[in-house]
């Protein structure tokens, strides 16, 4: 009798494992979304600046120099001292007497001395001649027997000669003067029957540096010392020429990193209409100028700021409280355009990006993106467009 075979049960197993199998193999070959850091265009306030160093400066400086040749005394003065205008006297000049003539140079004196007075001879007879040709091309001239032109000439002639009188006397007197000298006259007195000058300030203020702090002999026009204010301060920033061309009078200014706990407010007085070259520190020739700006602050938030400081100086070139706005590092250049990659539908597209201004890491969007839209940033090669990417948060 034949016996009939039962199915086995569970034969679908080994083919359900391989089905599974081949599903992982399959999913396991498939692209993985690549990771990647995004931000979202958003509307806010955006400024563009330019930063530079600058330095402080005193607006008006007056320097105080020796008003006549002397044996300076020692200036008691310090830096920082405050001073008054036309009441402290900040130096004392014992002035110098003129010294007597030596044989040899009295001898050269007066051989300077006759030799002038010849030349005052000679000039004043040749100024009279010159006077009595005049009147005689005068008197032609009237009779109408010669041209103006020869009127002119002998009009030229007579003042020409008037003026070496003029040179000739000036240069007797300038002798004489010399000569006098050896004379026992007044400029021969002895030291000690001279005058003391009292310099006094001339202007209110603090003196910021002496130049000539002791007992020596000055000539006269010797600067002394130099005056400011500390409160009459303007800042002077040394800009390329291309950042200072797009500076206007009156844009704010941001001054930091001066030292104290907060910034200081300041507007652009003037931007210097002719610019100098300069060397960096790489040896780069560069075009600046200089751009002074007024602090506004008030007056108590920088007190402790002097002559010459250092200050980092932040102009205000453009600004909006309602800029369309993404961070600068998620835009790329194609070309001669902007271009960004957008997350949509959990992949990379590529978009066209028109961008504008730019300031503290972020810049406007004039076209191509809209609000909300999510840009990776920093895309490098690894981004194609079509691309699945996976957004993580930082």
């Amino acid at each position: 009798m034949a016996t009939t075979s039962k199915p086995k049960p569970f034969r679908w197993i080994p083919y359900a494992f391989g089905a599974v199998f081949a599903a992982l193999i399959v999913v396991g070959l498939r692209p993985q979304p690549v990771p990647v850091e995004t931000a979202r265009v958003v509307v806010g306030p955006l400024r563009a600046t330019v930063s530079e160093e600058g330095k402080t400066r005193i607006k008006q400086r007056y320097v105080v120099a020796a008003p006549v040749s002397g044996q300076l005394r020692r200036i008691a003065f310090k830096p920082g001292a405050e001073v008054e205008a036309g009441v402290t006297v900040v130096a004392v000049i014992d002035p110098l007497p003129a010294s007597p003539l030596d044989e040899r140079t009295r001898a050269l004196a007066e051989a300077r001395r006759d030799t002038a007075r010849v030349q005052v001879e000679k000039s004043r007879t040749a100024h009279e001649l010159a006077r009595n040709e005049l009147r005689r091309i005068e008197q032609m001239f009237a009779a109408k027997t010669i041209s103006p032109q020869e009127l002119e000439s002998a009009q030229a002639r007579e003042t020409a000669a008037a003026r070496d009188v003029v040179a000739a006397e000036g240069a007797l007197r300038s002798a004489e003067a010399e000569l006098s000298t050896s004379a026992g006259g007044p400029v021969s007195a002895p030291a000690g029957s001279t005058q003391p000058i009292e310099v006094r300030a001339n202007a209110t203020g603090r003196i910021l540096h002496v130049f000539q702090e002791s007992v020596r002999a000055v000539a006269q026009g010797t600067p002394l010392l130099e005056i400011g204010d500390p409160a009459d301060l303007e800042v002077v920033v040394e800009m390329l020429s291309r950042d200072g061309a797009a500076i206007a009078a009156g844009a704010p200014v941001s001054l930091e990193q001066w030292g104290g706990p907060t910034a200081l407010e300041g507007r652009v007085r003037l931007v210097e209409p002719a610019a100098f070259t300069k060397y960096s520190a790489l040896g780069v020739e560069e075009q600046r100028v200089n751009v002074v700006v007024d602090i506004t602050s008030p007056r108590e938030a920088w007190r402790s700021l002097g002559d010459n400081f250092r200050v980092e100086a932040r102009v205000i070139t453009w600004e909006s409280d309602r800029a369309l706005k993404v961070p600068v590092s998620g835009l790329f250049r194609q070309g001669n355009a902007w271009a960004a990659y957008v997350v949509r539908s959990g992949k990379a597209e590529l978009v066209p990006v028109e961008a504008g201004k730019s300031g503290s890491g972020e810049i406007q969007i004039t076209g191509g993106l809209q609000e909300g839209d999510e840009v990776i940033l920093y895309p490098g090669d690894r981004i194609k467009d079509g691309q699945r990417v996976k957004p993580t948060k930082v």
